[in-house]
């Protein structure tokens, strides 16, 4: 499975953006997909996951009720609506295919991997 993240930019806090994770391989369709942040200075954070079926999510607690994640799997492509940003949320963001149904929030789970969007919210 090849990942290609798209859609980052720079925004004012309490704006929205919406990323796309394209892929690429008959994987996708039985892959959970997670999206990930990595902040200067930081370790990479878990932000949210779906099933290969699109009927479980989830989400770390400090994007719940602000981000939705979705899948499209006719169009291989993953989507992470980010609602009501904030500085903090500013990062590089990727995108990541895992094939076992474990690990929801630890990257050493994930099988592939796509390069990130950068998201910048100013103040």
């Amino acid at each position: 499975v090849q990942l290609q993240a798209s859609g980052g930019g720079l925004v004012q806090a309490g704006g929205s953006l919406r990323l796309s994770c394209a892929a690429s391989g008959r994987t996708f369709v039985s892959a959970f997909m997670g999206w990930f942040r990595q902040a200067p200075g930081k370790e990479r954070e878990f932000v949210a996951r779906i099933s290969w079926g699109g009927g479980t999510t989830y989400y770390a607690d400090s994007v719940k009720g602000r981000f939705t994640i979705s899948r499209d799997n006719a169009k291989n492509t993953v989507y992470l609506q980010m609602n009501n940003l904030r500085p903090e949320d500013t990062a590089v963001y990727s995108c990541a295919a895992a094939t076992r149904p474990v690990g929801v929030g630890i990257p050493g789970f994930y099988d592939y991997w796509g390069q990130g969007t950068q998201v910048t919210v100013s103040s």
